[in-house]
């Protein structure tokens, strides 16, 4: 026994050995699960970090786009409106100057004043090769700089004119800054043909718009012109059957009187008198009505209100030649506006467009929209307006107070629900 023992003890230190072994695998493999683990949180973390940048970055472009419409409507008070430089009378010479310009460029470029290099190459010792490469860098910038004007033009509207010209100005900076190192550098008089093309586009498009804004109210006032006429005709039309039937039985009348005796005959007598009557009155219309055919100029001009869409002290003041004036307020009220218009004075005027342009050329300054008067709507009193038509010689009943039926309804149920809640 005592022999085995002290053959097993030279064993011992190889037993320990592999204790101390299998301790270090467990040891290790803890070690590697609980990396693995915090390998995993740290994945996941950077999942989520990752996810907050992408939502960060999409709110950042987001405010960047609201800080630039700011900045744009900061920009109209800061350089106050823009004033137009050219003021042509038509779009079509506005295009001809436009074309007059980007010709002037075309030509620029093609004697290569557009832009210029101050130094003359040599590449490998050879001019050729540096010409070569100083028309490179050359045609490079002008690449350059007429894609970003084309593009940043294009984005010119009514309320961005001064953004979009520093714009250009910063881009012909950048571009001449990157030319420095070759001595290449855009004109000045080529920056100044793009800033002449940016204003030509803009006031191009302000006169397109002008102008589709007047097509717009010549074709109105032509379809309530060719209305006013069929109405006109259509009365004309009634009238010639009442007077031929009136003129008929006066006739007859005329023809039984003859024979009648008596109270027959005092009877008919006061038939005849009232059916002269009825007569001379139908004759009369029929005058008015081709009288009114052949007045192109009369017709009513209307002052109206709609509360309950432009609030109080705002009226429209237009003009209309239809028989019937207030189907034309009806037409206003039907679609555009939430509430129907109230009438608050209809006018009869010989020459109602010469009514109509004198109130608007007095009321100009209390016009509602300063760039288009042909909205014709006024922030001003009912008093001022009876003043200046009174002034006109004109006399005119006026309604105080709108009905503004459906907006005091409506009024009166919100509180309801109010009181409610």
């Amino acid at each position: 026994i005592i022999k085995q023992k002290r053959n097993l003890s030279q064993y011992s230190s190889i037993i320990d050995v592999e204790s101390e072994q299998e301790r270090i695998r467990t040891s290790i493999n803890q070690e590697q699960k609980e990396a693995k683990e915090a390998l995993d949180s740290l994945n996941l973390q950077q999942s989520c970090l990752n996810s907050e940048i992408s939502d960060a970055q999409g709110t950042l472009t987001n405010l960047k786009d609201e800080i630039t419409v700011v900045q744009d409507s900061v920009e109209i008070q800061s350089f106050g409106l823009y004033e137009p430089k050219y003021d042509f009378g038509t779009s079509a010479e506005y295009k001809d100057k436009l074309d007059e310009i980007r010709t002037e460029q075309k030509n620029m470029i093609k004697y290569e004043t557009a832009i210029v290099c101050t130094t003359e190459w040599t590449v490998n010792n050879r001019k050729s090769e540096g010409q070569r490469m100083t028309k490179k860098n050359i045609k490079l910038m002008a690449r350059a700089f007429n894609g970003e004007c084309d593009s940043i033009i294009s984005k010119v509207r009514y309320n961005n004119y001064y953004s979009i010209e520093k714009r250009i100005q910063s881009v012909y900076k950048a571009i001449n800054k990157l030319g420095e190192s070759n001595a290449c550098s855009i004109q000045e008089e080529y920056l100044n043909l793009k800033l002449n093309e940016l204003r030509l586009v803009h006031e191009y498009a302000e006169k397109r718009q002008i102008e589709m804004e007047e097509q717009r109210r010549i074709r109105e006032q032509i379809r309530d012109e060719e209305r006013a006429l069929r109405e006109i005709e259509k009365a004309k039309q009634e009238v010639e059957k009442e007077e031929q039937r009136y003129q008929k039985a006066l006739d007859k009348a005329r023809q039984e009187i003859e024979e009648a005796t008596g109270a027959r005959q005092d009877k008919l007598q006061s038939e005849i008198e009232r059916l002269n009557e009825l007569l001379l009155e139908t004759q009369a219309n029929k005058e008015r009505a081709m009288s009114r055919a052949q007045m192109t100029k009369s017709g009513h001009v209307y002052v109206i209100s709609n509360i309950g869409s432009f609030g109080e002290n705002v009226y429209k003041i237009g003009m209309t030649r239809r028989l019937e004036p207030t189907d034309r307020v009806r037409e206003l009220g039907d679609a555009s506006v939430p509430f129907r218009f109230d009438i608050h004075a209809m006018i009869y005027s010989e020459n109602a467009p010469e009514l109509e342009n004198e109130i608007h050329r007095v009321l100009e300054k209390r016009s509602v929209n300063r760039i288009n008067t042909r909205k014709e709507f006024f922030n001003v009193s009912l008093d001022e307006i009876e003043n200046i038509v009174t002034e006109q010689d004109v006399n005119a009943e006026f309604v105080r107070i709108p009905d503004a039926k459906e907006f005091r309804e409506t009024q009166l149920i919100l509180a309801a629900e109010m009181e409610a809640v």
